[in-house]
């Protein structure tokens, strides 16, 4: 049991490791050898069945609706804290949170109408770094 999750663990002696010409590819470690983590074959199984399904197409468009799901969250939280209620009655919690709702609705509708989109670009530091360098 490694981590609390059932698995199996080989450590390598030092002996075998220090004598290996790929030993800076396998472990930085100076003490000890290599030491690997494993999960027991059922799991193993199970993890690599789930990556084969991830690359399904089925699999892709339920996650793309899952995923503007979520986006639509956490822009409801960032732009209005609904995670925490002001209220403390069940009635004035849901109309709080209709408004929230109809306030998103109009904040996306406004950003459709003007064509600008809601989400930032992002821009990796590589690139952010070559921007710097050409300026």
């Amino acid at each position: 049991m490694e981590r609390k999750r059932p698995s199996i663990v080989v450590r390598f002696p030092a002996t075998a490791c220090q004598a290996c010409p790929s030993r800076a590819q396998c472990t930085t470690s100076i003490r000890n050898g290599r030491q690997l983590m494993l999960r027991p074959r059922p799991i193993h199984e199970a993890v690599e069945r789930a990556r084969t399904e991830q690359t399904t197409y089925g699999w892709k468009d339920r996650y793309a609706a899952r995923a503007g799901v979520q986006g639509t969250i956490h822009q409801a939280v960032a732009v209005s804290g609904i995670r925490r209620s002001r209220y403390t009655s069940l009635p004035k919690t849901h109309l709080a949170h209709v408004f929230t709702a109809t306030a998103l609705n109009l904040i996306r509708l406004d950003a459709w109408w003007t064509a600008n989109p809601l989400g930032r670009r992002r821009t990796s530091h590589l690139t952010r770094l070559g921007l710097t360098l050409a300026t």
